[in-house]
């Protein structure tokens, strides 16, 4: 189970954290994302972290988005930093357990668990 927090309302240029904790054992050997969808568009992979090692973004975000894990709090965050009004969307987070090739890291359907998600909104 995957739930999401931290998501709300910040002005261009402002920074959010979000959060999703994961209820279960053997946290460090999942592979973990975050997703997002904003109205009318297809749901886009943002950021993947492998196994809590190795981390892969997408170009949208890449340099003002960082993924981290806390292992000890089986918890993922998401820092986002310069955030423009493009960047407003539902944001996911998602899980699988065990290794997945980097190229399948932000693709929907390489992940089984999903957040509900927390919506974050720029202005």
């Amino acid at each position: 189970q995957l739930v999401e927090s931290g998501g709300g309302s910040v002005q261009t240029g402002g920074s959010l954290r979000l959060s999703c904790s994961a209820i279960g054992e053997g946290f460090g050997r999942y592979c973990m994302a975050w997703f997002r969808q904003a109205p009318g568009k297809e749901r886009e992979g943002v950021a993947a972290i492998l196994v809590g090692r190795f981390s892969y973004y997408s170009e949208s975000v890449k340099g003002r988005f960082t993924i981290s894990p806390d292992n000890a709090k089986n918890t993922v965050y998401l820092d986002m930093n310069n955030l423009s009004p493009e960047d407003t969307a539902m944001y996911y987070c998602a899980a699988d357990l065990g290794w997945m090739s980097p190229g399948r890291s932000l693709t929907d359907g390489a992940y089984n668990s999903w957040g509900r998600g927390t919506q974050v909104t720029v202005s």
